[in-house]
């Protein structure tokens, strides 16, 4: 081979490797730019899942207040004053879960509207009560748990925090009215009975919405506040 096709060779690989090189560098630079567009498409929305579960976990709140005072109006034409307070009392705790839904969207920077009213469906007391248990075997089996798995990867800690006090909130509320769901069949007479000869007190945690038929002896089991933190819902009146 001659020295001037020595040359013209190594010309022409130097000319393939500088091509490549700049291909690579150009890739480089799609791939930085990509990624750093990426990054600020995520800057710009922050805690995006956050967000989606909270706006939907503050309308289902405000929903489940509505149908338990729905139900308590109820009860009380029925004459059963004691299921009306639990009813309310229930209510009471479903609107601080909303209210610290609603907190943590505006420290978030969303606009939180007002929740659209949902038709209630209002059926007799007996019918109500299974309604009652029914939402919150729902809530309790299935959409906190799944929300919680959601929202983790996110790391937003007041809202997991909030989110999971509303949970077990919510397994309180199963536990108030479980018998009442066994007592709805041949024993209701015998339950509206007990009920009426045994009236209950609630209390109400207006951080966490932990509901008790009687205060702790030193601070919430849930959120761990002191006792301020709770408010005793008053029993309503039998309609006449």
């Amino acid at each position: 081979m001659g020295t001037d096709q020595v040359i013209y060779r190594r010309f022409c690989m130097h000319g393939v490797y500088r091509a490549t090189l700049r291909a690579l560098f150009i890739a480089a630079l799609f791939f930085v730019s990509g990624n750093t567009l990426q990054a600020e498409e995520a800057a710009d929305k922050p805690y995006t899942e956050t967000v989606a579960v909270l706006e939907v976990l503050y309308e289902s709140e405000i929903h489940a207040r509505d149908h338990y005072l729905a139900f308590a109006d109820v009860a009380l034409k029925e004459g059963h004053a004691n299921i009306a307070h639990l009813f309310k009392a229930i209510a009471d705790s479903e609107q601080v879960h909303a209210d610290n839904f609603r907190r943590i969207l505006k420290r978030l920077d969303v606009e939180v509207p007002e929740a659209e009213p949902v038709p209630i469906e209002l059926s007799t007391t007996r019918e109500n009560l299974k309604y009652a248990t029914k939402i919150e075997l729902s809530e309790i089996d299935r959409q906190y748990p799944r929300y919680i798995k959601r929202i983790k990867p996110e790391k937003h800690d007041e809202a997991l925090e909030y989110i999971t006090y509303a949970w077990k909130a919510e397994q309180q509320h199963r536990d108030l009215i479980k018998d009442i769901q066994s007592g709805t069949g041949i024993f209701y007479s015998m339950l509206l009975k007990h009920f009426s000869s045994n009236p209950s007190r609630y209390f109400v945690n207006h951080n966490c919405g932990t509901t008790l038929t009687e205060l702790p002896d030193a601070v919430c089991p849930i959120c761990y506040k002191p006792l301020e933190s709770f408010v005793e819902i008053p029993a309503p009146e039998v309609k006449e």
